[in-house]
């Protein structure tokens, strides 16, 4: 009985095995079948999901390629509109040149008749003069070449007898009161004209309201201090010295220039390259204004009349000018006053001499830009401008460049004499320094490619600015060693003396 029940109880647990073996297997077949429905349903919506989405990106993008090609369509219009606009302009501009130059035919075949009568009627004329000459030579009996020598022969002789006789006149005049009338002109005159001089120096100071418009004026990096440098030719000294800047250099001109701008710059508070371009151009302008004022003023101040505005112009620029230290300005009507004092005591052509006297330096106003000697440039300049053969005498002669055959030629020659050698007039050391400057820019200047030099720093510096589309960057450093070997071999000078070549290039565009 108890194996029976052993029995029973095996089976049982058999029987339940295999009975919850397979209920387990039904079990999970079914959530698999499940799984996977479950799996194909998603996949289901997630393709329609992706369907609905790519038709929707699909119309969006449709929408905006239609409203690109809106644009397009009406920017291609509003350009034809434009074309057309432009090509009616034009043919307007060409109807109308067309009828200016059939005007200018019609002008011209009317000139051309005009210029044609004109010939003939000169043809004539001559033909009729040749017929009165031939005339008169046969009455006369002598040609057209005899006459004129015969006459030419007797005025010769009578203009030397005349001229012989008035220079021993004056001869036996001068010898007999010469030494005496000469002591006595020259102390009336000295006496008369007592003009002050005041030393030119080749440093501007600049009051600044504060020290911190020092920074604005160097800029970021420095770049507002090499601007107006390099526009103006001057060297800045920025240093420790409260509330000012010192501006250096040998040329008056520019270093007023620069010290106009940089006034106007620190009153006008914006400091940026730009505006140091605009305000230096300003002080151009101003300077050139002066320039004219102060050759009217010499002019007013002399009496001078009809002087070409172009030489008055050229008397201004002389303000900016010395030599051996004397202004030569001042010095030009100084020289006026004494010869046309002189020449009043004495009898002479008193214009003359106050004319010659004022112009006698004209040509150091250009003798920095131009090559040949001040009195080789002051008589080209005076005879463009039809100034009087006296005139241009006293401006040759007054350095003994030609042998003075006028009176006021003389006077000249002593009134510059007087003007320069009377006390404090002149200083032997400003001169010397400014040629070592002159031929520092010389030195530079001589070489190809150079657009500008300048000598700065009290002439420890020579900054040579190069033209880019002619020098490369190997040359520009050959062309510093140049430079510094010629300066070496030509020259005598303190220290060293430093060689900056400078290439810049700009491009700049017009924004409408």
């Amino acid at each position: 009985m108890p194996q029976v029940n052993l029995l029973l109880s095996l089976l049982f647990s058999v029987l339940t095995f295999i009975i919850g073996f397979f209920v387990r297997r039904y079990l999970a077949e079914k959530k698999i079948g499940g799984a996977e429905n479950y799996a194909e349903q998603i996949i289901s919506d997630a393709r329609k999901s992706s369907e609905a989405e790519s038709k929707e990106l699909i119309l969006a993008a449709k929408e905006e390629i239609q409203n690109s090609r809106d644009e397009l369509e009406k920017e291609i219009k509003d350009r034809r509109l434009e074309i057309l606009n432009t090509e009616k302009r034009l043919l307007k501009r060409e109807e109308n040149l067309d009828r200016k130059f059939d005007s200018l035919t019609k002008k011209e075949d009317k000139l051309n008749s005009k210029l044609k009568n004109a010939e003939e009627k000169n043809a004539r004329a001559d033909e009729y003069i040749q017929k009165q000459e031939e005339e008169l030579q046969r009455i006369a009996g002598l040609t057209k070449e005899e006459a004129k020598s015969i006459i030419l022969e007797d005025l010769d002789r009578e203009l030397a007898h005349e001229s012989a006789k008035r220079i021993k006149e004056m001869e036996d005049k001068v010898k007999d009161e010469s030494d005496a009338k000469a002591r006595e002109i020259l102390s009336v005159v000295m006496n008369r004209v007592a003009s002050d001089h005041v030393s030119e120096t080749t440093v501007t100071v600049v009051d600044l309201p504060s020290d911190d418009m020092k920074g604005r004026i160097i800029g970021r990096e420095g770049r507002n201090i090499r601007v107006l440098e390099s526009l103006t030719g001057v060297d800045l000294i920025i240093d420790d010295t409260p509330e000012a800047v010192v501006l250096s250099c040998f040329d008056p001109i520019r270093r007023e220039i620069a010290r106009l701008a940089l006034t106007k710059l620190v009153q006008d508070g914006r400091i940026h390259p730009a505006r140091i371009e605009e305000m230096v151009e300003k002080a151009q302008t101003e300077i050139e204004k002066v320039i004219k004022e102060e050759g009217e003023r010499a002019v007013f101040e002399t009496g001078i009349h009809n002087l070409h505005p172009e030489l008055v112009k050229h008397l201004g620029r002389l303000k900016f000018r010395t030599s051996y230290g004397q202004n030569q300005l001042h010095h030009s009507i100084e020289v006026c006053q004494l010869a046309g004092l002189m020449a009043e005591e004495l009898g002479a052509n008193v214009k003359i001499a106050k004319r010659g006297a004022l112009l006698h330096d004209i040509g150091k106003s250009i003798d920095r830009e131009m090559e040949g000697t001040h009195v080789e440039l002051g008589v080209n300049l005076a005879r463009r401008y039809k100034e009087p053969k006296e005139v241009i005498h006293c401006i040759e002669a007054h350095h003994n460049d030609v042998e003075p055959s006028t009176v006021e030629a003389i006077l000249v020659q002593a009134a510059d004499t007087i003007s320069a050698a009377r006390p404090g007039a002149r200083r032997e050391t400003l001169v010397s320094y400014i040629k070592r400057l002159e031929k520092l820019e010389e030195i530079a200047n001589s070489f190809e490619g150079i657009k500008k030099s300048f000598a700065i720093q009290a002439g420890r510096e020579v900054r040579i600015l190069v033209r880019p589309d002619k020098v490369t960057d190997d040359e520009m450093t050959k062309m510093a060693y140049d430079v510094a070997k010629r300066i070496e071999d030509e020259m005598q000078y303190p220290g060293q003396i430093k060689v900056n070549v400078i290439k810049e290039v700009r491009r700049s565009h017009v924004a409408k």
